[in-house]
């Protein structure tokens, strides 16, 4: 459900960028009151798991079995007072509040108790691990009052079990997914094609990948991502117009920089207010210098932002590359950064001690050449991968950062993918 209301927001957003919170509970609100729906799509789940849920959190579910673990007073009425909620009546406990903040956290208690259809388990510590004593939250007690054929019974945990679950804090274990998902993960992985940030993705955190390349949870665009797009937008349709126009002229400043402001206005809900004019302000600022940096040395020989599919092994690889730039069938790509160069670096350089996988760019450089060198619908080679950052360093200058890849390159990372 969280899915699709995204997308919901998200297009309304689209719609109406300045759009306020109470402009969007005007809209649902009128959705309800016209019995208008929103498509509800489950993606995955077990409902034979455990639930881990705080007392808020359980607000309108229930469950067979309940552990109510916690109820110390250090825990409740000793710890914070609670916010919301509904009123009980008051003759439900014996012990009348004796503050607003005792009433808030007896309905939240309530809360938690009601959670159990058939079974419910209340604890509480008896001792600190410093072996000072704790006592029980002040709700136990008026339970007790009301209900004396409830026994307290004590437990005990062996010194075993207490070194067992010591040691975890020391040991680390990868998450994995639940068994009940792989006929949900074999659907996805049939249609699936690995791209560069999706193999980044996989050796970074394989649940990250997960969730992010396969099941896909939606995300917002943020302000960094959203200004990147709209520059890539700007130096895509300068190549583009140089080509459709047929006489290797590219277009003026003015209207390099009008496609960068376009994209900025079409997805001006990314945006605060703030957000928006500062970006479109240091925008103008940076493509208009880069612009005059390079406009009378760009290598007009180019194919942009082409799509590849390749298989490579048996496993299916995909990019989309921003520029080709040719000396005959020699291939330089070139992939446009935002952002500082200098904070880059490290992303540039190949496998070592501390980064034994290599750094992101680099992997994108070698990805790409293996996807130019086994691209059958053309004879082409890749020389290098050029890095064009569009954003200065901190000394004003334009950088292009080359990676010259070599096979030991290629080996490694064709390694990563097919271990992936």
């Amino acid at each position: 459900m969280s899915g699709r209301l995204f997308d919901f927001i998200k297009e309304e957003t689209h719609r109406q960028p300045l759009m306020g919170l109470q402009q969007l509970i005007n809209i649902i609100d009128l959705m309800e009151k016209e019995d208008i729906p929103l498509p509800l799509v489950q993606v995955s789940g077990s409902d034979k798991g455990i639930n881990l849920l705080t007392a808020h959190g359980s607000k309108g579910l229930e469950f067979e079995y309940v552990f109510f673990a916690g109820c110390n007073a250090s825990s409740w009425e000793k710890k914070r007072k609670p916010g919301g909620g509904y009123s009980l009546p008051d003759t439900m406990f014996t012990s009348q509040p004796k503050q607003k903040d005792d009433e808030e956290l007896r309905r939240l208690f309530y809360v938690a108790l009601t959670r159990a259809e058939q079974h419910l388990h209340i604890s509480f510590s008896k001792f600190k691990n410093d072996g000072k004593a704790l006592e029980p939250s002040m709700f136990i007690a008026e339970i007790q009052d009301l209900h004396p054929e409830l026994t307290t019974q004590a437990g005990t945990v062996s010194d075993e079990n207490i070194l067992t679950f010591s040691s975890l804090q020391f040991s680390v274990a990868a998450p994995e997914i639940d068994k009940l998902e792989e006929e949900f993960i074999g659907r996805l992985l049939e249609k699936f094609s690995m791209n560069v940030t999706a193999l980044n993705n996989y050796l970074k955190c394989p649940l990250e990948f997960y969730f992010k390349n396969l099941v896909r949870i939606p995300s917002p665009k943020n302000e960094a991502t959203e200004f990147g797009s709209s520059v890539h937008h700007a130096l895509e349709q300068l190549f583009r117009k140089m080509q459709d126009r047929g006489k290797d002229q590219f277009p003026s400043k003015e209207e390099f920089i009008a496609d960068f402001e376009w994209y900025m206005h079409r997805h001006r809900e990314s945006f605060t207010k703030e957000q928006f004019d500062r970006r479109l302000e240091y925008g103008h600022d940076v493509l208009s210098n880069y612009y005059d940096t390079y406009i009378n040395s760009f290598n007009k020989i180019v194919t942009i932002e082409r799509n590849i599919r390749v298989v490579v092994k048996d496993v299916p690889l995909k990019g989309k590359l921003d520029k080709l730039e040719f000396q005959g069938k020699d291939v330089i790509v070139v992939d446009y950064k935002s952002g500082d160069p200098d904070k880059a670096l490290a992303k540039l350089k190949p496998p070592h001690e501390k980064d034994p996988n290599g750094g992101d760019y680099w992997r994108q450089a070698v990805f790409y050449k293996i996807l130019v060198d086994n691209y059958s619908a053309k004879d082409w080679k890749v020389t290098s991968t050029e890095f064009d950052f569009i954003e200065p360093d901190k000394r004003k200058k334009y950088r292009k950062e080359k990676v010259v890849i070599t096979p030991a390159d290629i080996t490694t990372v064709s390694e990563q993918i097919r271990d992936t």
